[in-house]
């Protein structure tokens, strides 16, 4: 439910709430819904009590961007998909002694750099060395 719809039900009943953010994001529940509750539902509490509720977040927490500049695309790929990232198989390759070397990243089109913050599940493409001088 809602959290208006639950402030609502919890004024009937003569409870109080608080309200604590969720730690992370999950699309299958509406934006700023309650996902959770403590006590549960249908347990005993006595009147002027607190609820503590749980929201599912309006987006996913944003992640900085970490500095792979010079790192291999592997190491980059699992780096970026163990902080959360999505890494786009399409590469762009610029002239570049270092061969499958990172030399930027681009998300939506647009150069990203290191300490940017982008929303967790965010796509980044790799802008690679070619190998060649």
């Amino acid at each position: 439910m809602t959290i208006s719809e639950a402030e609502r039900k919890l004024n009937e009943l003569n409870l109080d709430y608080k309200v604590i953010d969720s730690a992370s994001y999950n699309p299958e529940y509406p934006k700023r819904s309650v996902i959770e509750q403590s006590p549960s539902g249908g347990d005993f509490v006595k009147e002027n009590r607190k609820i503590y509720l749980t929201l599912n977040p309006s987006k996913y927490r944003d992640i900085t961007i970490p500095d792979l500049n010079g790192r291999t695309k592997r190491q980059a790929i699992s780096e970026l998909r163990a902080i959360g990232f999505v890494v786009g198989t399409e590469y762009t390759y610029v002239k570049d002694i270092g061969k499958d070397v990172v030399r930027g990243l681009r998300h939506n089109g647009k150069i990203i750099n290191p300490n940017d913050k982008l929303p967790k599940n965010s796509l980044i493409e790799l802008v690679l060395g070619d190998g060649n001088r």
